[in-house]
């Protein structure tokens, strides 16, 4: 989001971003989305709706692949199309797919040309949007990083940002996590210099580019944190894989996994989450204990 709101706002353009994702919204992603779609499809077709009558242009990415010899989730293959063929809204097509040299830089030059602008002040927008973008992310991660000298409680919360820091999924965890004093880790705000080292520990055959990110944030906090929740959204293929690789290869720290498919009601998942703070604690207890 850095990314793209500096970028159009470098040229000139007001950006409206759809409101916090909220019980309505997620209905009427439900409405549009086939039943076999993932609860973050359905929510994101929610967060379309919001905007579909506040703005010029809606902004749809399509991703296939974003880094040489990897793909992505299915979904991001189609959200154009999908996009398209269900709503009649403006869209803005932001498209990256590096099996056909269809770059990052090439899909910004092409926004520009759409929306009227010269490759040259586009080319402009888009450096200072990449330059931002990586400040914002490294002072994340040095933040982050400074938060390991803690004495609170540590758990990393592990998946993928858009279920991470959606109000209705990962930021029910945080509020619940913060009210009980944890320290709260972020598994995209590992340095992406470490993805691919952390990931060949677990596996070499890893081939959705956002799992690898959560899989290398996983084995990289395993023996820095207390505890990791993984949050899923159902029925998510390369979670489903990914989440059992972590199963089988990390052993030495408590995991819990949680999957969202419908959000009627939370309660299951705090009481789970409140048995899971109590184990962490009675370990920490314990660990003091024997180093007294």
């Amino acid at each position: 989001m850095d990314l793209w709101s500096c970028f159009f706002k470098e040229l000139g353009f007001d950006v409206i971003l759809s409101q916090k994702t909220n019980k309505k919204m997620m209905e009427d992603g439900i409405k549009l989305a086939n039943d076999e779609a993932c609860l973050a499809l359905k929510i994101y077709l929610g967060h379309v709706m919001d905007l579909k009558d506040k703005c010029d242009y809606i902004l749809i990415p399509r991703l296939f692949s974003i880094k040489k010899n990897e793909e992505v989730c299915t979904n991001f293959n189609v959200l154009y199309d999908l996009v398209n063929n269900l709503l009649k809204i403006n869209i803005l097509n932001y498209n990256i797919d590096l099996t056909n040299k269809e770059t990052k830089l090439l899909a910004f030059l092409n926004l520009g040309e759409t929306l009227g602008k010269s490759y040259i002040s586009t080319y402009r927008a888009y450096r200072k949007a990449e330059e931002f973008a990586k400040k914002k992310r490294e002072q994340k991660e040095k933040q982050q990083q400074q938060k390991l000298t803690s004495s609170k409680t540590k758990i990393l919360l592990a998946g993928h940002p858009y279920n991470l820091y959606d109000d209705l999924i990962g930021e029910e965890i945080t509020r619940f996590l913060d009210k009980n004093d944890i320290e709260i880790f972020y598994s995209d705000r590992i340095k992406k210099s470490l993805i691919d080292k952390e990931c060949e520990k677990l596996s070499k055959d890893i081939h959705w580019t956002h799992s690898k990110e959560v899989l290398a944030s996983i084995n990289y906090y395993q023996d820095k944190v207390d505890g990791i929740i993984i949050l899923s959204s159902f029925p998510c293929g390369p979670d489903s894989l990914s989440n059992e690789l972590v199963i089988h290869k990390i052993k030495n720290i408590p995991i819990i996994t949680l999957i969202f498919d419908n959000l009627d009601s939370n309660t299951g998942f705090i009481t789970r989450l409140e048995s899971f703070i109590d184990i962490l604690s009675n370990l920490k207890e314990q660990k003091n204990e024997k180093n007294n």
